[in-house]
């Protein structure tokens, strides 16, 4: 079940439910269909929309899916996306995610998607949060099974530069907490 992903970029979604009305774009794969209509695809694309909220994520991919929870592979860059739902801490079989270019303002929410076990590609830039100095340390310290952060492979040194920084952090607020 590895056909052409469903595509709903560019179609000034705004609500993940108006989804439901529109017909992905036809590609040089065509994506094939099952009995019920369902595509047979573990991709879908919702990339450059309006989209500002994610909680009707699971119905959106249920309503397109054959076996939502194959769901490997999600481009939601350039929407209007400013919180890492936690929906997307529901997707176990996710490998690829696609943030870039949205308006994710806080690092911490990075943290959320550590539960993903197979997540193993993740984009991030083009969001506020880039723009802080730890940034790349951080993704890679919450997410240490990433193979690579903004198309950039992940590389042996940055993993242990990450991981020294994450007890260095752990230890300087676990100071902090006992004086206060």
């Amino acid at each position: 079940m590895h056909g052409a992903p469903v595509d709903l970029s560019f179609r000034n979604i705004s609500n993940l439910t108006d989804a439901f009305a529109e017909e992905p774009r036809s590609s040089l794969r065509p994506v094939k269909r099952n009995p019920e209509r369902k595509y047979l695809s573990c991709s879908l694309r919702l990339n450059n929309n309006t989209i500002t909220e994610l909680h009707d994520l699971q119905r959106t991919v249920s309503h397109f899916l054959a076996e939502p929870s194959h769901l490997a592979w999600l481009d939601l860059s350039f929407n209007k996306i400013s919180h890492i739902d936690q929906v997307l801490c529901e997707l176990r079989g996710l490998r690829v995610l696609y943030l870039h270019g949205n308006s994710i303002f806080t690092l911490s929410e990075v943290d959320r998607l550590g539960v993903l076990p197979h997540l193993h590609s993740i984009t991030l830039h083009g969001n506020p949060i880039e723009t802080n100095k730890v940034y790349r340390n951080r993704v890679i310290s919450a997410l240490p099974q990433l193979k690579t952060v903004d198309f950039s492979a992940v590389t042996r040194q940055e993993r242990v530069l990450a991981k020294l920084w994450h007890q260095g952090n752990t230890r300087s607020r676990g100071s902090k907490e006992r004086i206060q």
